[in-house]
């Protein structure tokens, strides 16, 4: 994919999580089902997700290279980057501890995490756009912490499939629910 066309992508995934979120009423969107993450720990995994990743095209290039390092390979392409994330989720591996969410309470307010996950999209698609070239996509990598190191393209590809994965999540729970949501 293009720069061009992660952009769009990205933009057009962060507006759809948002568009199902906003769907759910106050009390359906901090309802922890079971085991499972709320829909406002789901929009919270996600903020700290694509806070930290913004840093590696926000940060000086030179600090991104210095922490990241150079990339050895050419860039995966979306569907290979996925398989890899596939197999890594079915051999068991989970988020780790700094990006599980903490139990959101409903007096937080969903306005609120909204306009957090509007924020946050926002600086992720300013600083792609603004600081780094189509080049620099495959010239500088960034450590994940499933994937290994992975380039700035791949984090790309990372984020967006990632925010599809949490939608589709989200969407299920949605259609599912028997409160007056929409």
């Amino acid at each position: 994919m293009t720069k061009e066309i992660i952009l769009k992508e990205a933009k057009d995934n962060f507006a759809g999580f948002a568009k199902s979120c906003s769907a759910f009423t106050e009390t359906a969107f901090f309802e922890r089902p079971g085991d499972k993450w709320s829909v406002a720990e789901n929009m919270q995994h996600l903020i700290l997700s694509i806070n930290t990743t913004a840093l590696a095209y926000s940060l000086p290039k030179f600090m991104v290279r210095w922490v990241g390092g150079t990339p050895k390979r050419n860039s995966s392409t979306y569907d290979e980057l996925l398989a890899r994330y596939n197999k890594k989720i079915a051999e068991g591996a989970k988020a780790s501890s700094r990006y599980v969410p903490k139990p959101i309470e409903v007096k937080y307010g969903k306005d609120k995490m909204l306009q957090r996950w509007n924020a946050v999209t926002s600086k992720f698609t300013r600083a792609l756009d603004n600081k780094r070239t189509e080049a620099d996509l495959d010239r500088y990598q960034a450590k994940h912490p499933l994937l290994g190191p992975i380039t700035l393209r791949e984090l790309c590809y990372f984020t967006i499939f990632h925010t599809i994965h949490h939608l589709e999540t989200i969407d299920k729970r949605l259609k599912a629910s028997n409160d007056p949501i929409l």
